[in-house]
Formats: C-alpha cells, structure tokens, sequence
C-alpha cells in the first residue's frame, strides 16, 4: 500500500494546525500547549513555522520511505487521526472566537 496521499495530507494538516495555532495564540483566543513551541512561538512565527514545517517534513520523508512497513501504516493512522481530531478543537476554538 502506497501512502503518499495520506502523508500529504498528514503534512498538510500539520501546516494548517501551525497556522490555525498563530492565528488563535496571536489573537488571544487560545495558548500553545507544547512548551517547546511555545517557546518558538514567543520568539516569532517564523522559527515556529520553520521547526513546525520540519518536523512535518521529516515525518513525510520516514514514511514515504518505510511506508511498506507496518508500523508506518499503523502510525500514519494513528497521526492522522489525532490531525483530525486536532481540527476539531481548532474548529471549536474559532467558533468560540467569533462567538
């Protein structure tokens, strides 16, 4: 089974998280959990953007290399599981924004 759709779209919506993240700890509606990114994000968007954006990067480089394994498989599920559930709470954090 070939995973590049799926790591694009892991990808994709680990952009859209850091993005969503700026938007809602930039406008005062929400706070980043992650102390690391915190941190990055109090020294600007763009070293946030940037480790965000590797780490993305790296994870879709793994599996699209050992995508044939099992455990990328199951890994790759359980992340885009967790993404999807994460735009859930960006989803709710930006109707309690405008609210």
């Amino acid at each position: 089974m070939h995973l590049l759709v799926p790591t694009i779209l892991l990808f994709a919506l680990n952009l859209l998280d850091a993005l969503l993240t700026i938007v809602w700890v930039r406008s005062g509606v929400a706070t980043e959990g992650n102390q690391l990114m915190a941190h990055l994000l109090d020294i600007g968007n763009g070293p946030f953007l940037i480790v965000k954006i590797a780490i993305g990067a790296f994870a879709a480089v793994v599996l699209c290399k050992w995508g044939n394994r099992r455990t990328a498989r199951y890994g790759l599920a359980v992340a885009l599981s967790v993404y999807i559930g994460l735009m859930g709470i960006h989803l709710f954090t930006g109707l309690s924004a405008f609210a």
